[in-house]
């Protein structure tokens, strides 16, 4: 599926390209044949996605902070975008905890930034705001989060996605409101993913990226909540469905869909964070292991799934991979790395081997 005639020559403004998810993101985009300007900080982390990809030979690599408003809306502005994916976030929990005024100017205040440049930007058709299954008010019950649940926040990461969620919101109703659609012509939704893995993220504090650092160094990995249970999939599943919604935005119809989404695993898929370490462990070799961290640190949701019948009934989105199948793909491509092979080369054969399935 390259130069797709939905994608080919669009110009996409893509914030957070220099991360994990945005990185994947730009690759496939470019596959597409988008014309992609990426606007982030520097990567956070050494190495990165960014620089084993070679990302910045694929798109317009601009270095930019969401906080600084009269740049960000000079590279939106100048570049007059169709469509927007909003990925660029201070992303880590532990993080937030240490940082959280800047969590919140970074997750709250830069989302509105950016739907502000957004509203003076004639160009643009279609928005996608990206926050988190952490946004919702998290009861600890067994059954996923629906789109109408409420949304709340423990942390200051989760309630900085849940008031960028509420932002995004209120940025609809006052400015693109579906009811005038054929005046402004902009449709405005979010989307909430679950703990996404895959090859390139070097993140801390991050399950897969710590067991993959112990096994290199050959040592046993410390893991602080092994019966805490999370909604994981590899990092294409939600960003299919970013893509396909981005694309109903796009259609005469684009106000049915001008709303939020949750992109979840199978239920079969939310699974505790052992079952994870216990079937890389395995995969990997016989020497690699963990062992449980004394030290829980600071509060982190024990139980979490999504809903995510919406997308499936308005989206025919559905996940592809089978959780296993993932993070098989998820060792492959870090073996792949270092081997020391074409990373970029590599990562696009992972993303036509997916849209194959």
């Amino acid at each position: 599926m390259t130069a797709s005639s939905k994608w080919a020559g669009r110009r996409v403004f893509l914030t957070g390209h220099t991360g994990f998810k945005g990185g994947w993101l730009a690759l496939w985009l470019t596959r597409l044949g988008a014309n992609v300007r990426g606007y982030a900080l520097d990567p956070y982390t050494n190495p990165s996605l960014l620089e084993a990809a070679r990302i910045p030979s694929r798109v317009e690599d601009v270095r930019g902070d969401l906080r600084n408003g009269a740049q960000l809306e000079k590279a939106v502005t100048e570049f007059q975008p169709e469509v927007v994916f909003h990925l660029a976030a201070q992303p880590l929990v532990r993080a937030s905890y240490v940082d959280p005024i800047g969590t919140y100017e970074t997750n709250v205040i830069g989302t509105a930034r950016l739907l502000d440049a957004v509203r003076r930007t004639p160009s643009v058709r279609a928005v996608v705001s990206v926050t988190t299954d952490k946004c919702y008010e998290n009861k600890e019950w067994h059954w996923g989060y629906r789109e109408t649940d409420p949304l709340g926040g423990y942390d200051p990461y989760s309630s900085s996605k849940a008031c960028a969620e509420i932002v995004s919101a209120a940025y609809r109703q006052s400015y693109f409101p579906v009811e005038k659609w054929s005046e402004h012509r902009v449709a405005i939704a979010t989307a909430r993913a679950g703990n996404v893995i895959g090859g390139g993220d070097w993140s801390d504090n991050r399950l897969i990226p710590d067991l993959v650092r112990g096994f290199l160094k050959g040592e046993p990995v410390l893991i602080r909540r092994p019966h805490a249970i999370r909604p994981w999939q590899h990092v294409m599943e939600p960003l299919a469905g970013y893509i396909r919604l981005a694309e109903h935005l796009l259609q005469p119809d684009a106000t049915r869909y001008a709303t939020s989404y949750n992109f979840g695993p199978s239920d079969d898929d939310a699974r505790p964070v052992s079952w994870i370490a216990d079937h890389l462990a395995k995969t990997w070799s016989n020497d690699a292991r963990w062992v449980l961290d004394q030290d829980a640190g600071v509060h982190e949701a024990g139980y979490l799934k999504l809903d995510s019948s919406r997308a499936r009934a308005e989206l025919g989105w559905r996940p592809r991979l089978h959780l296993a199948d993932a993070l098989d793909w998820t060792l492959d491509w870090f073996r792949a790395h270092a081997a020391g092979e074409d990373m970029q080369q590599y990562t696009l054969q992972q993303i036509e081997a997916y849209e194959a399935l």
